[in-house]
């Protein structure tokens, strides 16, 4: 008997609850010296080379990109993003969507 609920004990321990995966937005294409807000805030580091993006964690939801060369917007987009989703936001020169 002590055997039975040792073993169910030991089965009811072993599962376990996966973690979804992290919700990110990947900007792709912003200009060299950028940089990058996500909802008025400024994330990471100043865009280093156009052709690397940048992985940003963020809460699942509505975001507003934007991406700024000195105090000018030069691109901004809407997006959703769901939780453990991976939103790509390709920057094209001069759109604003």
């Amino acid at each position: 008997m002590t055997l039975a609920c040792l073993s169910a004990c030991s089965w009811f321990g072993s599962r376990r609850q996966e973690l979804p995966d992290p919700t990110e937005i990947i900007v792709t294409g912003a200009p060299a010296e950028s940089f990058i807000f996500v909802d008025g805030l400024q994330t990471g580091q100043p865009t280093v080379v156009s052709d690397h993006p940048q992985v940003l964690n963020v809460a699942p939801g509505v975001h507003k990109v934007e991406i700024h060369t000195g105090d000018k917007v030069v691109y901004r987009e809407d997006t959703y993003v769901g939780l453990g989703e991976h939103r790509v936001v390709t920057v094209v020169s001069g759109i604003t969507r």
